[in-house]
């Protein structure tokens, strides 16, 4: 492990905010699904959710195949197989769920708290979010449009409304200091360092051995 790379991982990690998501409820164009997942990346976000679309096993919708960037390796992606499901899993972890859609109580995204717990549900580029997702939404933002165009890529809102969250969340010292639970950080630095090292310990279920500071991993230990 060249010892530059590890401090990278770690710097990278620890600005991980394990309380701001995405749920993607049947994002169905492949380059719009990997462009945000590279948005999510870029903000810092844990873990991704996602309802995959009702044809994916038809159009050979690859989910690992389309996180692209090298953003597979840092992302986890956890798939639901409907919008009921990946709401109740995000309340259960104390989540906020926005629906981006200009539906008549939506707000200006710009005048939403997000330091508090939020995952940010976001719909097919056709569509838009179904009226089963929006009925289960705690609430709704929309992003002004000053021009013909009614709406933005769903890719490029997503951009929009998660670098809002940075900007504030930057603001709010979120990004200063490891927000994830000790053991939980050391677990993923561990498998981000050593990915093979780390999926033989699982097979064989072994713990993941303790890391040197240059992040070589303790065997004997």
């Amino acid at each position: 492990m060249n010892p530059r790379r590890f401090r990278r991982l770690q710097e990278v990690l620890g600005r991980r905010q394990p309380d701001l998501t995405v749920l993607m409820e049947r994002v169905n164009k492949p380059h719009n699904f990997s462009a945000i997942l590279r948005n999510c990346d870029a903000v810092g976000v844990l873990e991704a959710h996602a309802v995959l679309p009702e044809k994916a096993a038809e159009d050979n919708f690859d989910l690992h195949h389309h996180v692209s960037g090298g953003t597979a390796k840092w992302l986890q992606v956890a798939v639901h197989e409907t919008v009921e499901e990946a709401v109740t899993v995000l309340h259960g972890q104390s989540l906020t769920v926005l629906a981006a859609h200009p539906s008549p109580r939506a707000r200006d995204y710009r005048e939403v708290d997000y330091t508090r717990p939020v995952a940010l549900m976001v719909g097919a580029e056709l569509d838009g979010i179904s009226g089963e997702g929006l009925a289960l939404a705690d609430e709704a933002v929309f992003i002004p449009m000053a021009g013909m165009v009614r709406s933005l890529n769903v890719s490029v809102a997503t951009a929009l409304l998660l670098f809002e969250a940075y900007r504030q969340r930057s603001r709010a010292g979120f990004y200063d200091a490891p927000r994830l639970h000790p053991q939980r950080y050391r677990r993923i630095l561990f498998e981000w360092a050593h990915p093979d090292l780390a999926r033989h310990l699982r097979e064989q279920g072994r713990p993941y051995p303790p890391l040197s500071p240059e992040g070589e991993p303790l065997l004997g230990e």
